[in-house]
């Protein structure tokens, strides 16, 4: 494996703790991994603890500090919007290319598994003109779908997987994360999701012991191989 894409039905569905958990796993094997989020909205530096880069650096065991974060997530906006009305309440605009050569190098340069975790959901716009799709199409990486279990998350999933499905794009794993008080099970879920999905599709339950997460990861890793 050298590098995967890993990106979600919309925001605060779990794909940093899908990255983060995969990273600890990679770690734990003693194997190389490094891990990018190129573009993230809603962050302090004033106050980065709890971001997701600084999750990630954490889970890296890397200091969260200015040049590690500027390694990580290089594009970094203060307001919790889209990434394209983040950087405009900045004056500022996305250089979707400068995105993807960023993560081009990081691929090149990288010896081990390298994580590169998107921003919200798939058509979540950069610009005026490009969504987080064109990045995936133009990086043409394995990608894994991440998901919440919240009621509705069953035609998000779907439509997110059709969207992917259409554009050639190689998808891995459906990853359902369980939501905080979701109203349905999450095997429920799942069981109904296995009826459409494409891909292997693994439950990630969050309060549970470590080593039953660990053997979601251990699956997760192997699909990604």
């Amino acid at each position: 494996m050298s590098a995967v894409f890993i990106t979600g039905t919309g925001t605060d569905v779990g794909k940093t703790f899908v990255c983060a958990g995969l990273i600890r796993y990679f770690r734990g094997l003693g194997q190389p991994v490094a891990a990018l989020k190129p573009l993230v909205t809603g962050f302090d530096l004033a106050a980065p603890s709890g971001s997701d880069p600084a999750i990630l650096l954490d889970a890296l065991r890397r200091e969260v500090k200015p040049e590690e974060l500027e390694r990580v997530s290089p594009w970094r906006f203060r307001a919790p919007l889209s990434p394209d009305m983040a950087a405009r309440a900045e004056n500022k605009a996305i250089d979707l290319q400068a995105v993807v050569d960023f993560c081009r190098a990081a691929i090149a340069g990288n010896d081990g598994a390298l994580l590169i975790e998107g921003i919200g959901g798939i058509m979540v716009p950069l610009d005026a003109r490009h969504t987080v799709l064109d990045l995936m199409r133009l990086l043409n990486l394995p990608l894994i779908l991440v998901a919440g279990s919240y009621l509705g998350t069953l035609s998000h999933v779907l439509s997110a997987q059709d969207v992917i499905l259409r554009h050639a794009l190689d998808l891995r794993a459906i990853v359902v994360s369980e939501s905080e008080d979701a109203p349905v099970e999450l095997d429920a879920t799942l069981a109904t999701l296995a009826n459409f999905a494409k891909a292997p599709l693994l439950g990630l339950r969050r309060q549970v012991p470590a080593r039953q997460t660990d053997v979601v990861f251990q699956n997760l890793a192997e699909l990604i191989a």
